[in-house]
């Protein structure tokens, strides 16, 4: 497990310039073609929610993806079972693309979709139901984003039935401790019940959009575990993705998908 030892090079969430974030220069380097490890993120995470309604119901419900930031397929991926979709965001620019995205996004995001909607009828009927192209049912459902930041949600009463966080956690902070608060504030946000999935890097040491550094605290599965646990219903999956020829940048591991249901407080 990664320690929570604290070092005096700690970069702080509020340390960062988030309104430096450049939205397309993210987009360019990771969602202009769908990589093969957010193409396996999609199946599961598809696969996760579907088994969920179809055992529970209750569609029709609030999600929120939190830092959302220029990635769209978690709120694809919430789509067929949500009457509305919150996008909480801090980056400025990130909240600007996000809004530019509400009246029909971006052509590479059909690759997506596609994804979503092309497993076993039994995982896929609720995609497929939404049609080959989803804008209008998106532009219905997504609300105006959020601007907001992750700890923002801590204690404030769970207002949401089915919710995503991905790459975000560990990717604002060096502080082990901020990584920890983070994940509880997105859980705390969460009903009793409600399915999520939560994506992270395993093991990042940072990353750069453009010309701008940003920091990540260092985990693996175990602290990822670890950190859920607590909030998580019995059952909750946690699988590593780590195929290095698979990497889309240096500075990282692989990814670390978390699929569950919020437990009763």
């Amino acid at each position: 497990m990664t320690s929570g030892s604290p070092t005096t090079a700690e970069k702080l969430n509020a340390d960062v310039p988030w309104d430096a974030f450049d939205p397309d220069e993210y987009i360019k380097r990771n969602y202009l073609e769908i990589q093969p490890v957010d193409r396996a993120i999609l199946t599961r995470v598809r696969d996760h929610f579907s088994d969920h309604f179809a055992k529970h119901g209750g569609r029709g419900g609030s999600g929120i993806d939190v830092g959302a930031g220029p990635n769209l397929y978690p709120a694809l991926a919430m789509l067929p079972w949500c009457g509305r979709i919150t996008l909480l965001e801090r980056s400025e620019q990130n909240l600007e693309y996000l809004r530019g995205q509400l009246s029909g996004y971006d052509a590479n995001w059909d690759q997506f979709w596609e994804v979503l909607k092309s497993g076993a009828r039994g995982k896929a009927a609720a995609y497929t139901g939404l049609g080959a192209d989803p804008r209008a049912r998106f532009g219905e459902v997504v609300r105006e984003p959020l601007p907001g930041s992750l700890f923002d949600l801590c204690g404030k009463k769970p207002a949401w039935d089915i919710g995503t966080m991905f790459f975000v956690a560990e990717s604002i902070t060096t502080s082990l401790e901020e990584f920890r608060q983070g994940v509880g504030c997105f859980m705390n946000a969460l009903k009793p019940g409600a399915p999520f999935a939560a994506a992270f890097m395993e093991h990042s040491e940072g990353y750069s959009v453009g010309a701008q550094e940003f920091p990540a605290r260092d985990i693996d599965d175990e602290e990822v575990r670890t950190v859920l646990e607590p909030y998580a219903e019995a059952g909750m999956k946690v699988v590593c993705l780590d195929n290095p020829k698979q990497l889309v940048r240096h500075g990282y591991t692989g990814m670390i998908l978390a699929c569950g249901r919020r437990r009763k407080r």
